[in-house]
Order: C-alpha cells, then structure tokens, then sequence
C-alpha cells in the first residue's frame, strides 16, 4: 500500500525487526511489565529488576521476524486469557460468511478485547485477521504505538483542530479502509461509535458511516458503493464485564459533578483489568453482509443498529440487573438468554460491593441489553 498512509497504516513485515529491537530496550514498556507484576508495590526493585525483565522479553520475542509470527504469539497469550478469565468462548454466523475481505463493524464494550476477539474467531478457523482501528487518545506511549501497529492496528486521528484537519483526517482514514478491502484484501475491523458503551447502549454512530464512505466514487448509486465495502455488522457479548465497576464510578461522578476527568493512564489500566478479569461467557456473532439495497446512511445505521442488537446474546446477569432495576414486573416474553457461568447470588455480591450511588450505573448497563431486545422486537 502506497506510503501515503504511512502516518497511519500498521507496521509492514519489513519493519518489524527494527520495532522488536526498539521495544526491548524502551524502558518505559520494561517499567509497566515490572509495575504490572509488582501490583504498584515495592518500587525501589524496579531498576534491578530491569536487566532480568529485558531478557526476557527477549526471550519471548525471539521468534518473531513477521506480523504473522508476532500474531501466533498473540495468540497464544489469547488461548492462556480464554483459559484462565472466560467460561467458554462461542464463535456463531462466521462459517455462514463466505471467504473474502470484510469491513466488520462492531458494537464496543471493551477496548482491548473487542477486536482481540474477532482476530481471535478469525484466525483459529484459518481466515485472515483484520486490521483495526484504534483512537491515537489510546496511544499515550511510543511502545503502545508500536504494540499496536506491530499487530496490524492503524490509527484514527482525534486529536485534531479545526475541521480542515478533521475533514483531511477522515478522508485519509475513509480511503485507507477502502484500500485495504478492495485493493489489499484485508479485512477491517472498527466500532460502531467512539469509545465504549459504558452504559451498555450498542448504537451507532452516523459519523462513522458517513466517514466509511466519505471518499465513495460519486459517479456510483449510494448502494453500489456501499456493497464495495462488504460491511458485516458484528455483536460482542459479555456475561461479566471486568471494568463494569470503574464504568459505574465514572457515570455516577458525571451524574453528580458534570463532568469527568480520566487519571493517567486510566485508559490503559482499563485494558488491563478486561484482559485479566472475569469475563463469564463471552460470545461473538458474525451478521450479514450489507449490499446495495440500502440508499441512505440512516438506513445503513438503522441496519448495523438491528443486526448488532438481533445477534446480541443475552446472558442471565443481564436478566438479573433488569429485575433488580425493575422489581414486581414480569419480564418481558420470548427473551432468548444463554445459560450462564454464575449464580444471582454471586452477581448481587457484585452489584452491592459498589457504592450505593453507583449501583444504578451498574445495573443500567447489563439491563440496557434487554431493553433493546425488547424495543427491536416490538
């Protein structure tokens, strides 16, 4: 692909070798690892321990020359995360889609695992992994950046001022994406909005269709540049979510005070909890491509919004939550729930381990899920 997108694009298998060499000697990456495993304690061991924790990060680096062999080492770390923090991961709609590129488009709960996920659906039933798009507001260190990219995450500009450079931006980003599917074949993998669904809303945002096809060819009919696209909307669920409680904190203080500013490294403190927290059961659906039936970007939301809604799996801490939000009343009928990993005791326990003003927060965003597959059902 042309370096016009050299800014943005993920590292190319010619440039992984140099980015390797460059992450095992950042001290900052060796510091977190050690911070990481220390929990935050006894600090004074973190220069010491830095020549042991180079080697061996050497040592887990020292197969990898390619993107391909940096994601078969991602992936085993995912089969450890599967094993050691889920009930079970469950793959559904993905054999029904044909070979080929898409342009996956996903409800967002977790800002690390979301993706993970589809890579992970991906490349174990031997198809190509996407390429994903990920905000630079992520990317507050070098060595993030280059994780990142290394393991073919390419970048969406936010930090911008004025909408020239927000129009150039994503112009770069639409035709990028383009490139990547119709000359590249390569899948692509974006969420349906900015930033996460902290209170468990799955809606899309019409910025993110309107920029997907902000560089369409005009001499096309709105379908016919859309079906170039091969969109395929994508539903993520989980039955526990492991920042569940640091969201809650966060729209109690915004509910109360107005507004909310993130600690340092907040972001990345969130990837880290969804990576080693409890996750239940975790299911991820595959839905159908959009073709050129659809003329408008309402439609073509109002399309994403249904599919990630109609292949949503509703766990029983989902239930749960919308009878403690809504005591006496009978819930709603022909509700399909998968049978789950915990007890209501268990996930009361949880709930009431917050503050009381918070609780709400909590609730709403496990019982969120049910209140839309009751309104799409309507």
């Amino acid at each position: 692909m042309s370096d016009r997108f050299a800014e943005i694009r993920p590292y190319d298998d010619h440039e992984v070798m140099s980015v390797i060499n460059r992450l095992k000697s950042d001290v900052e990456l060796l510091d977190s690892i050690i911070n990481l495993r220390l929990g935050g304690k006894a600090l004074w061991l973190v220069p010491l321990l830095r020549p042991l924790v180079r080697w061996g990060l050497g040592r887990q680096l020292r197969q990898v020359h390619d993107v391909a062999s940096f994601q078969s080492l991602v992936r085993s770390y995912m089969d450890q995360m599967i094993e050691s923090s889920t009930a079970g991961f469950e793959v559904s709609g993905l054999d029904e889609l044909p070979e080929g590129p898409y342009l996956f488009v996903s409800n967002h709960r977790d800002i690390a695992l979301d993706p993970a996920f589809t890579n992970y659906a991906l490349h174990t039933r031997g198809r190509a992994t996407c390429r994903i798009a990920i905000g630079d507001n992520l990317l507050s260190k070098p060595w993030i950046a280059d994780l990142m990219r290394i393991n073919k995450s390419f970048i969406v500009k936010r930090a911008l001022q004025g909408p020239r450079q927000l129009l150039a931006a994503s112009k770069l980003l639409s035709d990028y994406i383009s490139a990547s599917i119709s000359e590249d074949q390569v899948p692509v993998w974006i969420a349906q909005r900015e930033g996460r669904a902290k209170q468990g809303l799955d809606v899309t945002e019409p910025a993110v269709v309107k920029m997907l096809l902000l560089g369409r060819d005009k001499s096309l009919e709105f379908g016919e540049s859309l079906a170039k696209l091969r969109i395929v909307p994508v539903a993520i669920s989980y039955e526990l979510d492991p920042c569940d409680a640091m969201k809650a904190h966060e729209l109690a203080v915004i509910a109360r005070d107005g507004t909310y500013k993130k600690a340092e490294h907040e972001d990345a403190k969130s990837i880290a909890v969804g990576i080693s927290g409890d996750k239940g059961r975790v299911n991820i659906c595959f839905g159908q491509v959009l073709d050129h039936q659809f003329g408008s970007v309402d439609e073509v939301v109002a399309e994403i919004d249904r599919q990630v809604i109609q292949n949503y799996q509703l766990h029983p801490s989902n239930i749960w939550a919308w009878q403690r939000l809504h005591p006496g009343q009978d819930l709603p009928k022909g509700l399909s729930v998968s049978t789950g990993s915990i007890s209501r005791a268990q996930f009361d326990t949880r709930v009431d381990a917050l503050d009381e003003e918070e609780r709400p927060f909590l609730l709403a965003m496990y019982a969120n899920a049910v209140e839309q597959a009751v309104r799409a059902s309507v």
